[in-house]
């Protein structure tokens, strides 16, 4: 692994690119996280689906960017992409039946 970060940002045009030191293993956690992967003539342009809205393609990059780091892979994610995570869901007390007064 390199000491390079992979970079998950969102470009000018409105498109969650990838770029950086991405192997093949990195690339496979990319693709389970619904990252796109195109060939060109000076290596590959990693990215998400266009038009499937903000909110999605914001889920997918910090996805990505948390199966990553998971996998000790350096990451830089774009603040504007990063989804703050849910609360815990508030734990039910079991109630007990009571004795009548």
């Amino acid at each position: 692994m390199s000491n390079e970060p992979i970079r998950i940002t969102r470009g000018q045009g409105g498109e969650v690119d990838v770029e950086g030191p991405v192997d093949d293993f990195a690339a496979s956690v990319l693709k389970h996280a619904s990252f796109d992967t195109y060939p060109q003539l000076r290596g590959v342009w990693i990215r998400l689906p266009f038009d499937l809205g903000r909110a999605w393609e914001n889920e997918h990059a910090t996805w990505a960017a948390e199966m990553l780091t998971a996998a000790r892979y350096s990451v830089d994610l774009d603040p504007n992409l990063r989804v703050r995570p849910r609360p815990p869901r508030p734990r039910h007390r079991r109630r007990t039946a009571r004795k009548p007064p």
